[in-house]
């Protein structure tokens, strides 16, 4: 006896190798991400009204390709945002190898994005233009306000201080982990460029010893062996990478089996040069028994 066809969007993405959600902040990289997903093979769509999901993902299943596809949808669908959510909850039950990707930036960064192209805020259609500023601002926080729920489903990018090069490759880097268990990100960055907003768990390791102040470490990094040598012999150094070891070790169960799929550890010191990066280089070798680990390093990749 032939079983009936499974028409729940869960049970037509189930027969896709991939499905990628890009989403987010009007302004935060959208159409790079969709570039670098592109290049990397993925068959893109740009703003799908979620009411047209089930209708396209039964198409691909039709069609038997088992392409890897990604998606955008971003605020110009917020009356089918609600809807969207339960198919992203209903997959992710049924087990489907979903990725939604949120791009974010800082609000300054947003109003200047916006202020250098010039371009309309998409929710600002129909809106007084007398202040064009004000209503720039009114937009990006209505925006946010809409997103909420959707950005607590995803895995959230902060592309506030990210080239455009580095965005790319942080989006290939998430896309080339599966999505069926959690991956553990850990990522360096200087607190004087603010804090990463992507992130779950933050650490100050400014109180560590500083090998800035050798002359003949200052210009290396810790990734290079001698940074890595004197910072190894700091006692501090080895008690502070045991506890936040021993933290993330008893904690990362907990999140895996709350069917999360991804969790940040941001690690800052003063320049983002020696110290944060030294330990995430460390904590990521210790973690690597994970299987799903990522490490940045937001400064040293902006090189």
């Amino acid at each position: 006896m032939t079983s009936p066809p499974d028409n729940t969007v869960a049970g037509q993405a189930a027969h896709m190798t991939e499905l990628v959600l890009v989403t987010g902040m009007s302004g935060g990289g959208k159409s790079i991400a969709m570039h670098a997903l592109e290049d990397a093979g993925f068959f893109c769509v740009d703003n799908l009204p979620p009411e047209l999901l089930p209708h396209f993902l039964k198409l691909e299943q039709e069609s038997g390709s088992r392409r890897r596809v990604a998606i955008a949808v971003d605020v110009r669908s917020a009356g089918s945002l609600p809807q969207l959510l339960l198919h992203i909850k209903e997959m992710r039950l049924q087990g489907v190898a979903l990725r939604s990707i949120f791009l974010d930036a800082d609000y300054d960064t947003l109003l200047r994005r916006f202020s250098e192209t010039r371009r309309p805020h998409p929710l600002r259609a129909g809106v007084d233009d007398s202040d064009t500023h004000r209503a720039l601002q009114e937009a990006i926080a209505l925006e946010r306000e809409l997103l909420t729920p959707l950005r607590m489903e995803s895995t959230v990018i902060d592309s506030s201080q990210l080239r455009p090069a580095q965005l790319r490759a942080w989006v290939r880097d998430l896309v080339r982990v599966s999505g069926s268990s959690l991956t553990l990100v850990f990522q360096s960055f200087a607190f004087k460029h603010g804090v990463p907003s992507d992130a779950d768990f933050v650490f100050d390791v400014r109180v560590l010893p500083n090998p800035y102040y050798d002359r003949e470490l200052r210009p290396l990094t810790g990734r290079d062996q001698p940074v890595a040598d004197y910072l190894e012999q700091q006692p501090e150094v080895r008690l502070m990478l045991s506890q936040i070891g021993a933290f993330i070790a008893q904690w990362l169960p907990s999140f895996g089996s709350d069917q999360r799929s991804y969790l940040t550890v941001a690690i800052g010191c003063t320049g983002g040069q020696h110290r944060s990066v030294y330990l995430v280089e460390t904590l990521a070798k210790q973690f690597a028994y994970h299987g799903q680990v990522l490490k940045r390093h937001r400064e040293l990749d902006a090189r």
